[in-house]
């Protein structure tokens, strides 16, 4: 008979939102033995960026156990033994493949049953591959995708292993600009690839696109854009040689890494919970349409107050947020206290090469650039705002300092009215340091 276990509490995922939700249980009082994190990685919680940043640098590479959460928010580092001193049980190496709401019971790949009386889904994302598409060639070695301190092992050691050879990143977001960039530290000759016309497309204009393109340039960063990749090579052990583009060129890579998004990963409750935009649809406290289960970061699509709408974000400000929102609601139904609804400003930000840049609010309505955007300073500063119905909703900064980027921040949550757009352009920064 497999076996069986009980707890109060369960947090089904391993990341972030698990590792900040388990410390504000810590703080709320739970008692040893009621909460358990069941996660299919190796190791604990921990801060998810640090993989595509500092974990591939080429001297002084962050390595765990040096970035558990909560380190990237500046609080303490949850070890494994952390878990054990407050009685969390760290279920880990374990994949749920079955869960049955009705009867709150997760049975995982190796037979064994968990239940529970409250379920914080913290499942997150899985990254979406090639092979997905049935691309051709999408399974040779060395195509490699980031979402995992796994995924991350195995890059970096085709880095170490192709030292000084060609690489070709694929996708122009996030993970295709961060490890762009690694890559390039790195010493390898990189080629950058993406559909669109421009990188970062979902929150650049084009022209702060362009700066970061005409930078990435200047670094010997090779861009491609407008295209696909549609094949690859390989050699006769199978490593992947070339990247066949849809535009009929043929890049040569030793390494190619892939980041063309990633999909919430909802498939266990399917039919068994109210689902919208891709994700579990949650209320303000992040519980779903089943009382009892709880939805927290990439997966829940919540109600973002501001904008009075239903979103889904996918960034660990909001699964760190979301993570410590569920738990208070959790223990305030417990103890009769009423908790605040969750009211969050969307706040995205990158670091890449010597850049940094940060955003808040929304990138909707007219748009307007300010400060020096020549990728050739020697110390840029530059923004932009996003003015719609007269009033400032989305505010962003690369170069900024702590203050400068607690007053952008502070122009995205009040959406300060602007008279006049020229004004404002002239204004740039200022406009901000006096809200």
């Amino acid at each position: 008979m497999a076996s069986e276990k009980h707890f109060k509490y369960v947090i089904l995922g391993g990341g972030v939102a698990a590792g900040y939700a388990a410390r504000e249980f810590a703080k709320q009082g739970v008692k040893p033995g009621e909460l358990a994190i069941i996660s299919k990685e190796a190791v604990a919680p921990y801060e998810r960026p640090a993989l595509s940043k500092g974990y591939l640098f080429p001297q002084n590479a962050a390595r765990l156990p040096g970035f558990h959460v909560c380190v990237g928010s500046g609080g303490e580092k949850l070890l494994p033994e952390w878990y054990s001193e407050k009685g969390i049980e760290l279920i880990l190496n374990t994949e749920i493949v079955k869960a049955d709401l009705a009867s709150k019971t997760l049975t995982s790949a190796a037979g064994a049953t968990f239940t529970y009386e409250i379920l914080l889904i913290a499942t997150g994302s899985s990254v979406i591959k090639l092979s997905d598409f049935g691309t051709q060639g999408a399974d040779s070695n060395n195509i490699l995708y980031l979402r995992e301190v796994d995924d991350a092992d195995k890059l970096v050691a085709a880095i170490q292993a192709k030292k000084g050879g060609k690489a070709v990143v694929v996708g122009g977001g996030y993970i295709g600009l961060e490890l762009s960039a690694a890559l390039k530290i790195n010493n390898f000759d990189v080629t950058m690839v993406f559909p669109e016309p421009w990188c970062m497309p979902r929150l650049f204009t084009a022209d702060i696109a362009a700066f970061y393109e005409s930078y990435y340039a200047n670094k010997g960063v090779k861009i491609v854009k407008g295209t696909v990749a549609v094949g690859f090579d390989a050699d006769a052990n199978g490593d992947v040689t070339a990247v066949k583009l849809k535009n009929g060129s043929v890049l040569e890579a030793d390494i190619v890494v892939v980041g063309v998004g990633g999909r919430p990963l909802t498939t266990l409750f399917k039919g068994q919970v109210a689902e919208e935009k891709g994700g579990i649809k949650t209320d303000a406290f992040f519980e779903t349409s089943v009382p009892g289960v709880y939805a927290i970061g990439d997966v829940a699509t919540f109600p973002l107050k501001m904008y009075n709408e239903l979103r889904r974000v996918e960034h660990v400000d909001h699964a760190r947020k979301s993570a410590e929102q569920a738990v208070k609601a959790i223990k305030g139904k417990e103890s009769g206290e009423s908790v605040p609804e969750y009211d969050y400003l969307p706040f995205f930000y990158s670091r890449s090469f010597d850049l940094g840049w940060q955003f808040y609010g929304d990138n909707v309505g007219d748009n307007i650039l300010f400060g020096d955007s020549d990728p050739t300073s020697a110390k840029t500063k530059f923004g932009s705002y996003w003015i719609k119905d007269g009033k400032v909703v989305g505010a962003f900064l690369e170069g900024g300092s702590p203050d400068e980027n607690k007053a952008i921040a502070k122009v995205a949550k009040t959406q300060p009215p602007v008279a006049n757009i020229e004004e404002l352009k002239k204004e740039g920064l200022q406009f901000a340091s006096k809200i």
